[in-house]
């Protein structure tokens, strides 16, 4: 069997126009005082191959314009909704009273299953803001704190943690692949 790599042109993706007017999933993502601006960037763009509503920078998180950024973001800083807050405590509080369900991405006690979260999404079809920490100390005690539950990758290696923008795209594509 011969594979013959599809062109850009050939995919059918929308253009940032199109895009932009495509309803987008009931998923915002919060990135609690990331630090490196290469995982930002790939939080854009991996929120956008999966029509994240909002994605929202806290506290020492870079914003666009960036070129570190834009590196690893490849233009989804255009198409991705954005908003940035000094502290992720009032972030948390304002996705909180637009009714989302705010959820750590943490290793905590009584953490849920990622797969039982990623069916729960499906089955509910709540609206669902999802926390992601700072590459050395995590999502903040005070965030996970305010946060209706934490969700937990398992892991089986020897070390305790995934980079933050591989933990991005592993927890949106475990809820996306239910519901596309």
């Amino acid at each position: 069997m011969m594979y013959r790599k599809l062109l850009n042109s050939e995919l059918g993706r929308p253009d940032l126009e199109q895009y932009r007017g495509i309803e987008k999933e009931a998923v915002a993502v919060v990135l609690d005082n990331v630090r490196s601006q290469h995982n930002i960037g790939s939080a854009f763009r991996t929120s956008d191959a999966f029509r994240v509503s909002k994605l929202l920078l806290c506290g020492i998180s870079a914003t666009p314009p960036s070129p570190e950024i834009h590196k690893s973001a490849l233009g989804a800083e255009f198409s991705v909704e954005w908003e940035h807050y000094d502290d992720t405590l009032e972030a948390l509080k304002a996705l909180r009273a637009e009714g989302y369900t705010l959820v750590a991405i943490e290793q905590a006690e009584n953490s849920l299953p990622l797969k039982d979260f990623a069916t729960r999404v499906l089955e509910s079809g709540e609206k669902v803001a999802l926390v992601f920490g700072n590459e050395v100390k995590g999502v903040g005690q005070q965030a996970v704190d305010m946060c209706d539950l934490c969700v937990e990758i398992p892991q089986w290696g020897t070390k305790h943690s995934l980079n933050v923008s591989v933990t991005v795209g592993i927890v949106l594509y475990s809820i996306s692949r239910l519901v596309f």
